[in-house]
């Protein structure tokens, strides 16, 4: 390999960001506390944007989505209640362990289900721009629950010796 094409690995080789580094200038959402560790500006990241969310007890985000970008939200710590929808009608919770998938322009919104316990997350995004766009939506009182149903997990709500 020629002097030419060396590439630099301690300038541009494995980044580690202290927790208590992260970089809360990126777009916010009323309700939630957004922080970022990993983008264009702080690293160099060319396809992906990571950090952490974290929403008080008892505390819900305006509704919003990240344009064309998929998330992925890891929860931390606390109860996570998502809606989503065109008016928010669909509802669906993840506790500690959990991931949440956030297709692009899915209308969504955060809520901290518990009462006394902060909801902290960490979030992963498919571009090294945070793309925000916060919406205004009525939305409907009672929203649908919504169980992740496949072959492996069975619907809650169907008897298991209906056929």
């Amino acid at each position: 390999m020629s002097d030419a094409h060396h590439i630099d690995w301690r300038e541009n080789g494995v980044k580690v960001i202290k927790g208590d580094q992260l970089d809360t200038n990126t777009p916010q959402t009323p309700g939630m506390h957004r922080a970022a560790a990993i983008n264009a500006a702080r690293v160099g990241a060319q396809k992906i944007w990571a950090g952490t969310v974290t929403i008080h007890p008892n505390a819900k985000t305006g509704a919003h989505h990240h344009g064309a970008l998929e998330s992925v939200i890891y929860i931390v710590r606390g109860q996570a209640r998502m809606r989503w929808g065109e008016h928010l009608e669909f509802t669906a919770e993840a506790g500690p362990g959990d991931f949440i998938f956030v297709p692009p322009y899915v209308p969504h919104q955060e809520i901290n289900a518990s009462t006394d316990e902060p909801l902290q997350c960490v979030l992963v995004r498919s571009d090294n721009e945070a793309v925000v766009v916060n919406l205004n939506i009525d939305a409907v009182e009672e929203p649908e629950e919504v169980y992740w149903v496949d072959p492996i997990h069975k619907d809650p709500h169907k008897d298991p010796h209906d056929h």
